[in-house]
């Protein structure tokens, strides 16, 4: 019978791929196929916003989490990156669309220069080519799994290269507007997923299950020890997550092309701003939805190890059940709906490295702008050599990789922290000039990869002392506290300008009318 759920997987492939690319319509212009011509409804766009962030990585990942002792901690994290939209729909929002921009770093080139603003570029596309993948590996762990059922033993990068393809073709022909409705079907998808996966699991259950699992403290949902080593190693800590996990929002989708392509694409202003903010409360939802499917899960298995339900690790758990424990077809649904969430997060990475290679890179360092339709084909060209790249790195993390999850926000510390204090550096200190900001971005970086990867806290826990390395969370505010300790003392160097960065403009936005410059794509 499992037939039926390939079938159903299938289908949806195919479906996924037709309705994106008939929403989307005829690419005319480059910012047409960017930004949409920034005539998008808010709520897809915050759908779109969700799906792009969650990929598989919250998927599968969560329930895990909260199976092995995490509870809801995610919820609490999700908290602070309400906090972190909120700002960033209030302060950086406003500079991106009354420039009419296509990227987020055209502010940088706008405040800057030119050279920041494609060193940005490029920093940015290099993060996501190791973040996505990470993504695009943990969405073939449950094809995997379903392949093996039938004795398939396809391997992983097989399975990438499958994906990416099926991906790419309606990111390359139907630009911004496929990414971001097939987005808004896909977070319908594998969220529906998560509320039928609960609906079984509590039928299973009963309530005693629901108890069992909050004497458990499966259901914690704040992290109260405020020791000072556990608060600067733990994720879930109370302060690492609303303070830190709402810093670590502000770049993520302040400053990350990735998140700020979507809200660019927004009729105004105010629904820019709206969008970003109900996405965040989305996200506490889903991640309240996922940690409950983890917590009702311990109560299914009565509280078993990963090791005696004979699963390699956490990221297992879920599919696990998903292809073993649901109907047949059913189980193929929620599947598709992973794989939706895999496709979202990598039809958005496409897209957004895409629009910095073109909107940023092309401006930066070359002094004869290509025309629009040319603009236009080298933006498709672009969509195809990053799908190519995306599949191989994705490859290479495919020998080793632990919590997908937690990867995935550790790479973002080695450029989340330079990016935002570049923005903030331009914000904060007027006399600070392009040099100044390449310095305190190239040393940010150079700092920011020495932490991530040697710097480690001792914590001792159940009488034993391990070094543990810091938080996630922490490694965007420390790197924004560089980027502004060296460009402030780098700025002292020199003359203020004369002229400096005339902020007023920000306010002239009006809210009420669409926001329709040519832009600069």
């Amino acid at each position: 019978m499992r037939q039926l759920d390939l079938v159903v997987i299938v289908l949806y492939l195919v479906v996924i791929a037709y309705v994106g690319l008939r929403l989307s319509g005829k690419q005319k212009s480059a910012k047409d196929y960017f930004v949409g011509e920034g005539r998008l409804p808010w709520w897809t766009v915050s759908f779109s916003v969700v799906a792009t962030e969650t990929s598989v990585l919250t998927v599968i990942s969560v329930p895990g989490g909260a199976y092995s002792g995490q509870g809801f901690g995610n919820v609490e994290l999700a908290l602070g990156y309400v906090i972190g939209r909120v700002v960033v729909a209030t302060v950086l929002i406003p500079l991106y669309k009354r420039g009419g921009f296509v990227s987020a770093y055209q502010y940088l080139g706008e405040r800057f220069g030119l050279k920041l603003q494609g060193l940005a570029s490029i920093t940015f596309v290099f993060t996501r080519l190791l973040a996505e993948g990470v993504r695009l590996f943990a969405s073939a762990i449950p094809i995997k799994l379903l392949l093996d059922e039938f004795g398939l033993h396809v391997g992983y990068q097989a399975i990438i290269v499958v994906l990416t393809l099926i991906t790419v073709v309606y990111t390359y022909l139907g630009g911004i507007k496929a990414v971001i409705w097939t987005d808004a079907i896909q977070m319908g998808l594998y969220l529906g997923g998560a509320i039928l996966a609960i609906a079984v699991l509590s039928h299973a259950v009963g309530f005693d299950g629901y108890s069992q699992a909050l004497d458990a403290g499966k259901f914690q949902l704040f992290d109260t020890n405020l020791n000072l080593a556990h608060v600067l190693t733990s994720p879930f800590a109370l302060p690492t997550a609303i303070i830190g996990g709402a810093i670590f929002a502000m770049a993520s989708h302040g400053s990350d092309q990735l998140i700020v392509q979507r809200i660019l694409s927004t009729r105004t202003l105010r629904e820019g701003q709206k969008a970003m903010i109900s996405s965040g409360v989305f996200v506490v939802i889903q991640f309240a939805a996922f940690s409950l499917v983890g917590a009702l899960l311990w109560s299914y298995n009565k509280g078993q190890t990963f090791k005696e339900l004979g699963l390699a690790s956490s990221d297992n758990l879920y599919p696990s059940f998903i292809l073993h424990a649901l109907p047949v077809g059913i189980s193929g649904l929620l599947v598709a709906g992973i794989l939706g969430a895999a496709m979202g997060s990598l039809s958005s990475a496409l897209n957004s490295m895409s629009n910095s290679t073109v909107a940023d890179f092309i401006h930066s360092f070359f002094r004869k702008v290509p025309s629009d339709d040319a603009m236009l084909r080298l933006a498709r060209v672009m969509t195809l050599v990053w799908a190519v790249l995306m599949a191989i790195f994705a490859c290479a993390f495919s020998s080793s990789t632990g919590n997908v999850y937690l990867t995935g926000l550790t790479i973002a510390g080695y450029t989340y922290g330079a990016l935002l204090g570049a923005f903030l550096l331009g914000r904060l200190v007027k006399r600070a000039n392009q040099v100044d900001a390449f310095i305190a971005f190239l040393v940010t970086v150079a700092v920011m990869t020495y932490i991530v990867r040697y710097v480690k806290i001792d914590v001792t826990t159940a009488g034993t002392t391990t070094a543990t390395a810091i938080a996630a969370q922490w490694l965007v505010p420390i790197g924004v506290l560089i980027t502004l300790v060296v460009g402030t003392v780098a700025s002292l160097f020199h003359p203020a300008p004369e002229n400096p960065y005339d902020h007023r403009r920000t306010d002239e936005v009006d809210d009420d009318v669409a926001t329709t410059p040519a832009g600069r794509a």
